[in-house]
């Protein structure tokens, strides 16, 4: 069954005061450090010197491309939006579905970004096993189990994007 096609499918990734905080105090060292490396430069910098002026910016930039804007229900999709991408993710199959506030606490990150521009990629706790997070702000959190996987996202309306997805769940089919 697809997601019904009314309004209120598409949902806004609100940051957390922690990411503003870390995202905020990771730009500002990483342009810090490459402006240092600028002013502190020789008349005739190597070529690895020139690179590290250019690479901080270059990480900010890069990262920034990375963050969650929002999420997008569409047919048994889940589409994560980033700035001037999206991720496209299959529901097929999906077991449940749940707002779980605070559900990532304990979390390990085995790979990806721990909260600059989002905190996104492999992340392990105790109560969820191995997860991949799209998230912003973690008392939010909504918790997608698939067959294969399970997914963490924080949409601006988590009870709300739980109701529009039950439907899709296997048990609801039954």
């Amino acid at each position: 069954m697809p997601i019904p096609n009314t309004p209120g499918r598409e949902f806004s990734a609100p940051w957390s005061r922690a990411l503003g905080f870390l995202t905020l105090l990771t730009s500002l060292i990483l342009l810090g450090i490459g402006i240092t490396l600028w002013l502190k430069a020789p008349e005739n910098p190597p070529l690895l010197y020139q690179l590290s002026i250019w690479m901080c910016p270059g990480i900010l930039l890069l990262s920034a491309l990375f963050a969650v804007r929002g999420y997008r229900l569409q047919d048994r999709e889940l589409w994560v939006l980033r700035p001037g991408w999206k991720t496209r993710i299959a529901l097929d199959g999906m077991t449940s579905v749940s707002f779980e506030p605070d559900a990532t606490k304990g979390s390990i990150r085995l790979f990806g970004n721990g909260g600059f521009f989002a905190f996104s990629g492999l992340f392990r706790n105790q109560s969820l096993g191995r997860y991949r997070a799209f998230a912003t702000d973690m008392s939010r959190t909504v918790v997608i189990r698939l067959p294969t996987r399970t997914l963490v996202v924080t949409p601006d309306k988590p009870e709300h994007f739980v109701d529009m997805l039950k439907p899709l769940t296997d048990t609801a089919a039954r």
